[in-house]
């Protein structure tokens, strides 16, 4: 009579407790904050658009970013509003923010704080931020009139009027360009009232999951460039070579990526060798 084997290591392999699962996931993404990795970024056409366009800006002009997210997609967005606001200091460009959602003033002030740490760009002078407004269809239009009007005061109370920055920007004429950081519709509200209405030159980021609904924009030339979710933040941090949470983001998510297909891998060859022992002992 033959004696039973013992579990072989495939065995033991199909019936790792979820926790370890869980765990090596974890660590997979955990790591790279602790050591970054630095894996490559390749950097695709629609971010490099944007970032020659900013790139060629003669110094002085204003930039107008648009915080439209709140804390639930700013893992994507927030290190795209750090790097582009970087890049325009560094070419000597102001920026103006606004904000369509009403956390976006409160992800501005830190946007611009994290960008300006060295403290060498002023408020009022080198950037603003002008503060959240509701109706976002009647701002973007109201802008394209007098952006003095919709926006009398910024977010510290200050008259805008009264702001160095703000005293020759009076309507769309006045700004470069207008970046929308997304994570609704609201970058098709800039397209038709900023853009097509008033001739403001438009771009956007926006989250992964909304970067394929944003190509019909860019193909027609409504947008000048895109970022697309954390790897255009991560291609936009490379750009102005300075790389930062997006590009430990992407690490992060390549690893996790990498740890969740080895396990499936060795899932499924641990079941199919585990069938196949089975049938052998069966002949036996």
């Amino acid at each position: 009579m033959l004696q039973e084997q013992g579990p072989t290591i495939w065995d033991r392999l199909l019936r790792v407790p979820r926790w370890v699962i869980y765990l090596i996931i974890a660590a997979a993404v955990i790591f790279p904050f602790l050591h970054p990795l630095r894996f490559p970024v390749e950097v695709s056409q629609r971010t490099r658009q944007l970032y020659d366009y900013i790139d060629k800006l003669p110094p002085g002009s204003v930039v107008c970013l648009a915080f439209d997210y709140g804390p639930s997609t700013m893992a994507e967005l927030q290190p795209m509003a750090v790097a582009v606001t970087r890049h325009c200091f560094r070419n000597n460009l102001a920026v103006a923010g606004v904000a369509l959602d009403p956390w976006g003033a409160a992800l501005c002030d830190a946007a611009f704080a994290t960008a300006n740490s060295d403290g060498k760009k002023k408020e009022h002078v080198d950037f603003v931020n002008l503060g959240y407004k509701t109706g976002y269809s009647a701002v973007i239009q109201g802008m394209g009139l007098n952006i003095h009007e919709v926006y009398k005061l910024d977010n510290r109370k200050t008259p805008v009027g009264d702001i160095p920055l703000m005293k020759n920007v009076r309507t769309y004429q006045d700004l470069a360009i207008v970046i929308d950081l997304a994570s609704s519709s609201t970058p098709q509200a800039w397209i038709a009232f900023a853009g097509a209405r008033f001739g403001a030159t438009v771009s956007a980021g926006v989250t992964a999951v909304m970067a394929l609904d944003m190509y019909p924009y860019l193909q027609s030339g409504q947008l000048v460039g895109m970022l697309g979710g954390l790897k255009g933040a991560a291609e936009y941090e490379k750009l102005i070579n300075q790389p930062d949470q997006g590009a430990l983001g992407m690490d992060s998510q390549n690893l996790a990526h990498g740890a969740i297909v080895l396990l499936v891998l060795l899932a499924n060859l641990g079941y199919v060798v585990t069938r196949r022992q089975a049938r052998r002992r069966q002949e036996r």
